[in-house]
This record gives structure tokens, sequence and C-alpha cells, in this order.
């Protein structure tokens, strides 16, 4: 590719997502949050930035390495350039973070809990912590002096390390002290509220004690992290190998891997540096320096020590996933799902209607097989245990497991043999191709005809992050829907990418064509004068040819409305080119994950609920399903919540024309709008009028019999 590209409405990728990682910061600093609630959307922050550095930087330091030309398509940067342009920016988040952890901690601190260090401890404390280093952790660490008998050891990614400057006689020397991950994050003194001290300044601040012969001349912790970005389909494996262990091998690699950033708590020397850098082969560039803790996992720990009063005053106000009002809480999913379609909206709705379902297909005699594609799951999932007692029931089950879901890759070849050893089918997809789509088909026969049961999603079957992020299942009957469920499963299990399907859109081979065949409509309206409209809702938006599709369509006039919860390439408000388009991203209280694709105005409008962003590598490089949403209720359902998002003035930001977010703003006198709380509050409200409703007649229940005692009854 040539430096020939056109940017006028695009920006680099790697600073659209820093730019919503600051996003995510910004909620710590929003004083209408709870005061715990805003140190975790720190961690948050932290823990986005080190994914970042682990998968977009190590991807791109692959790239800088390879021999190959490569210039980036929506910013015309060359891999140097983009990796520049990142150790620019990066410092300035940092500094933001530590303000912002200090701040929290200070206030924290008026709440009883505190984040202490050792020189704080009065006598009785010291000797606390004292004891509990020597009994505890002492044991467990393996102190190193680096010299000539004992080399630089290997650092493992994101783990902890105390490095220290030493000096015997006129000879400077170096130490460390790796921190086991077994050790906990913390320890919590035993009287006076919740005061913690993390598990790095006690070792930190007793690791003299580790190195009897020297002097210390300076301490700090830091942290190493690599590159993590493995893509399996790259690596040689023999033919024939189970792929299963080769994924294994692949995850032992990953740990190994290069160095893309150096953490450092505190103000390091630069004799320390000098020395750190060429042994893990970085430049100052990638050094990066903090006051607050390196880690931020230990917050999510605390929360479940929190004193039950602190957490009502401190955190969210609980927040229980509903039973949806349409679906009768005392009848069986099957025969409801046969009636009409039901959508559910996580975390405002409860999973169990979906899990219920498959539940009551592993023990339905009229059900001959379940077939599902799993991308992730929770460490405990009743779903696993519903298709096993599917299968030992006689049932045909067929699972498509993604075995390089990212970071989760260990789990999925756990479950899958699990999976297996009860009897199910199991697939692994595609040597190119990951299978990201969420589908589920359950096969009934009964009187002599064949049903299909199609559940859709946005999201991964996951009973943990459904009650964390917001996502769609679609539960349908419809013959139509279900056929090309059939259709599919049948291709996932021939290796057939290129399947024909009348109403699904299935990546890599039909989705994108098709949505770029649904933007040219509305371009062809908007040019003869009819009502277009186009409003997509996503993650990410990266994939070139959609975004220059989707500024046609802005200069054909087509009113367009994106709302993209992360990156966004495309820069809206460019005059003659992005004018038409409005960006705009919520973060709140829960992460927003659905994918809606709508295109029309009225009741013609097309809508589809799906799994791929409008990125490259899942219209391209993906196996991801799209369906369309044809039942009145649940379109006027999708549409509701379309407009509480598009009317958000309270978590929502827009994006500018120079990839900058600013607040929604609010007419005077305007009701605010929070389109997160106003849909927990409609799903309560919704529940507790349905709980006060009688339950439905008995002939809606019992079928035949029950229709003809009914009518007798009459």
């Amino acid at each position: 590719m040539t430096n020939e590209v056109d940017t006028r409405y695009t920006q680099e990728r790697e600073l659209s997502w820093l730019r919503f990682d600051e996003r995510v910061l910004a909620e710590a600093r929003d004083e209408t949050v709870p005061l715990f609630e805003r140190l975790k959307f720190a961690a948050i922050f932290t823990s986005n930035l080190d994914e970042f550095f682990m998968i977009r930087v190590g991807s791109i330091s692959d790239m800088a390495l390879s021999k190959e030309h490569h210039v980036d398509s929506k910013s015309g940067l060359t891999p140097n350039q983009q990796l520049q342009a990142i150790c620019k920016a990066v410092p300035a988040l940092y500094k933001q973070r530590d303000k912002i952890v200090s701040q929290l901690e200070k206030r924290l601190r008026a709440c009883n809990i505190c984040s202490l260090t050792v020189d704080e401890l009065d006598g009785k404390e010291r000797k606390q912590v004292e004891r509990w280093f020597k009994d505890y952790a002492a044991p467990v660490l393996s102190p190193l002096v680096v010299d000539i008998h004992h080399p630089f050891p290997h650092l493992p990614s994101k783990s902890l390390t105390v490095v220290l400057t030493l000096r015997q006689g006129g000879e400077r020397r170096f130490g460390l002290v790796p921190i086991p991950r077994a050790l906990p994050a913390f320890y919590q003194l035993e009287e006076r509220g919740l005061r913690y001290l993390l598990t790095e300044q006690i070792i930190m601040a007793f690791a003299d004690t580790l190195f009897d012969n020297y002097q210390v001349e300076e301490k700090h912790v830091i942290a190493v992290t690599r590159n993590a970005d493995i893509s399996p389909e790259d690596e040689d494996y023999d033919v024939g190998e189970d792929f299963r262990a080769h994924m294994l091998k692949v995850l032992k690699k990953r740990s190994r891997l290069a160095p893309v950033r150096l953490e450092v708590q505190g103000s390091p020397s630069d004799e320390l540096l000098d020395y750190l850098c060429p042994r893990l082969e970085l430049t100052r560039d990638y050094v990066f320096v903090s006051k607050a803790p390196l880690s931020m996992g230990y917050v999510y720990a605390l929360e479940g020590k929190l004193p039950p009063e602190s957490a009502a005053a401190l955190c969210y106000p609980k927040y229980t996933p509903q039973w949806p009002a349409w679906l009768h809480k005392g009848e069986k999913m099957i025969p409801q799902i046969l009636r009409r379609d039901a959508l559910l909206f996580y975390p405002y709705h409860s999973m169990e209607p979906f899990l219920r379902l498959v539940k009551e297909a592993a023990n339905d005699p009229s059900v001959l097989s379940i077939k599902i594609t799993i991308y992730r799951l929770a460490s405990t999932a009743k779903l696993v245990e519903y298709l096993a007692a599917a299968a030992e029931n006689g049932k045909d089950v067929t699972v498509l497991m993604e075995l390089r879901a990212r970071f989760d890759e260990q789990a999925n070849i756990a479950w899958a043999q699990r999976l297996e050893e009860a009897g199910c089918t199991i697939l692994y997809g595609f040597e190119h191709y990951k299978v990201h789509s969420k589908i589920c088909l359950i096969t009934r026969r009964e009187k002599g005809r064949i049903q299909h049961i199609t559940q859709i999603g946005t999201g991964n079957y996951n009973e943990k992050t459904a009650r964390l992020y917001t996502d769609f299942c679609l539960m349908t009957a419809s013959p139509a829907i279900g056929a090309d469920a059939a259709a599919f499963f049948q291709n996932m299990s021939t290796s057939n990418l290129e399947g024909e399907y009348q109403q699904l859109l299935v990546a890599p081979h039909s989705l994108k064509p098709r949505l770029l065949e649904l933007m040219d409509g509305e371009i062809e309206k908007a040019r003869r004068g009819e009502k277009a409209r186009i409003f997509i809702k996503v993650n990410s938006v990266t994939d070139r040819q959609l975004i220059d599709k989707l500024a046609q369509a802005s200069q054909a006039g087509v009113p367009i409305t994106l709302n993209v919860r992360g990156i966004c390439c495309l820069r809206p408000g460019v005059p003659g080119l992005t004018d038409h388009i409005r960006v705009f991203s919520v973060v709140g209280r829960f992460l927003e994950h659905p994918r809606i694709y709508a295109f029309g105005a009225g009741a013609e409008t097309s809508v589809y609920i799906g799994s791929a962003d409008l990125m490259t590598r899942n219209t391209e490089r993906r196996v991801e399903i799209a369906c369309p949403v044809t039942d009145p209720a649940v379109r006027r359902q999708i549409k509701h919540y379309v407009e509480l998002y598009c009317s958000d003035n309270v978590k929502a930001r827009n994006l500018g024309v120079e990839g900058t977010y600013t607040p929604v703003p609010r007419a005077e006198g305007a009701p605010a709008v929070d389109a997160q709380a106003a849909l927990m509050a409609e799903a309560e409200l919704e529940a507790a009028s349905a709980a006060a409703r009688p339950a439905p007649a008995p002939e809606s229940r019992n079928g035949l019999l029950g229709r003809l005692l009914g009518r007798f009854r009459r």
C-alpha cells in the first residue's frame, strides 16, 4: 500500500482507542459516580491500557519488524510512526490516572478505607506486617543479585518485581525480587476498618533484609508488559496434530514474547534505567513512570471486603437482572417461544430464560438436537451442565468451541474436554478464521413436523458478564431463520465459509456485502428525495470500506447516527464529507456491547442484531452472524432502546471532528436522561407489574386438551 490514502475524515486507530480509554478514566473523575466505583474505573482504565500494549502495541511492533512495507489506511502512518505517536500520547494518561487515584485514595481514607505504606504504621501494626512478611511472604520469595553467575531472569508479562540498586564496597550491582502470583494482592490489618498494604509495598519495604551483604541505594516496583498478539493461524504445526495440543503450545509461548513496555513505580535513576532497558531490549520511549500501583486488580478484591454500610454509601446500588415481563415465569419456555419471538436485554433482563430454554430442551423428548457456537464462558457455567445433560439424554449435541478466544484459550480447552466426555460432538472452527458468532439452534420433531428454535446473541454465553455487559439475546421460532441456522451448522461442520443464506448475514462471505448494499439503498433514497436513515451501534469502527461508504452516504444527505463504544476511525462533522454523521459513545455502569444495524425510516426500516463490529477482522476474517428482527413487538423494543440511547445526555459523549469527546449538551430545563439508569428502572417496573398480573389461563399452558376444556367451560 502506498502513502496515498485519504485521511480527510479518518483518524489513527490506536490514538482513537487511547481517547476511548481516557473516556473511561473520565468516569473515575465524575463526582456523580459513587466513590469506590470511581476507583474501579481507574482500575478498568489500567487493565485496558495493559491489554492495549499487549495486543495493539505488540501487533504494530511485529509489523514494524516485518520486511513488508505497511502504511495504515486511516492515518497514512507507518508502524514506526504509529508507535512514536502512541509513546507520545501515553505519558499524559499516566499523569491523569496518578492524580485521580491519589485523590480517590485520600477521600476513601475519610471513609476508613486506607491504602497504607509501612512508614505510616504504628509499632504494633509494623510488627504485625513484619511477622506476615517473615512467616508468609519471605519463604516463597526468590531474591537474586544479577552478576556473571546469575544472568538477568525472564520476567513474566505484568508480574510485579522489586528491583534494587545495590552497592558492595565500590561496586554497584542490581538485585531483583520477583513477586509470586501466589501471594495475595494485599495484606489487611486486623483492626480499625478496611486498612491494607499492597503486597509489593511490603516486600519493597523489607527487601533490604534479603540483601544483608549490600547497601541498598534505590528500590522500585517494576512490571514488564510483553507482546501477547499470538495468532495461532500464523504458527506452524504438524498436519494432523490435535488442535487442542497446538493451542497449549501457543499459550506457553505467550509469556515469553518480546517486551513492549516497562513500567516503574516512583522516580527511577538514569543508572537503573540504563541497566534495565538494554536487558529488556527497550528504548526509553517505552518506559513509563507511575505513582499509582502498576497493577490495580486488587480493587475488585477490596470491594468484597467493604463493610455493608460502606458498600451502600460508596458503590452502585445493587441491581438484580429481572425476568422479562413478556415471558411467563410459571410456563415452560419452549411453547412461549413457539408462539412469539422474545428479546432479552442483558443485564436489565436475566439470562435465566435462555438457560431455562436450553435446560428444557435437554429433557424434552421432542428435541432431536442442540447446536451452539461458544466463544467465552464464565468459570462456572450452567450452560455446559445443560448441554452435557442433553448429550447424556441421547440428544445430538454439537458445540463449535473457539479455542482462540484471546486470554480464554485455557478455559475453552477445559470446557471442550468436559463436553466431549459427556458425549457432545466438538468442532474447532477454521484454520484462518475465528468463529465469533453467537448462535444456538434447537431442533424438535412434534407430530412428524420439524421445528426450529433459534437463539442469536450479540454477546457471549457468559453468565458472569451477562450481569456486567449490555447485550441482546433473541429467541425465535421463525422457520426461515431456523432453516438458515441449520444450514449454518452444516456449513461449519463441512468447512464451507461460502454458504448461501436467505435471512442471516454471515461473515466472511455475506455480511459486509449486504451492509454495503443496505447503505447503497439509503443513498439512493436520499438522492430521490425520500426519507433515509442509518443507525449503527457497535463497539468499534475501523473497516476502511465501510467508513468510506458511510462518508458517501453522508455526502448524499443520509442522516447517520453511530453509537460507538470505543474505537472510531471515522471523524464525523468534516464539512462536505461527514457532516451528516453523528458519533457518540456511552460509558457507564455497564459495558456497552450490543451490535445493531438499522437502515431506513419508519415501518420499512431493516433492523439486524449481530456479533460483528465494523472492523475488517470481523467482516473479513471471522465467522460472524447478523440476524434480521422481524417480530413487531421486538422491533418496537429495539426502537425504544435506540431512542433512549440517542437521547442520553448524562453518560453520552459526542465525538468531534478532531477525534475528541465532549459532553452531550443539555437544553436548559431539559430532563437528564441516563439510558442505562432508565433501562434498569424500566426493567424493575415491568417485572413488578408482571408479578401483579394473574397467571396465564390454563389453555395457554396445556396444549390441545387445555384449549378444548377451555372451550367447553366457556
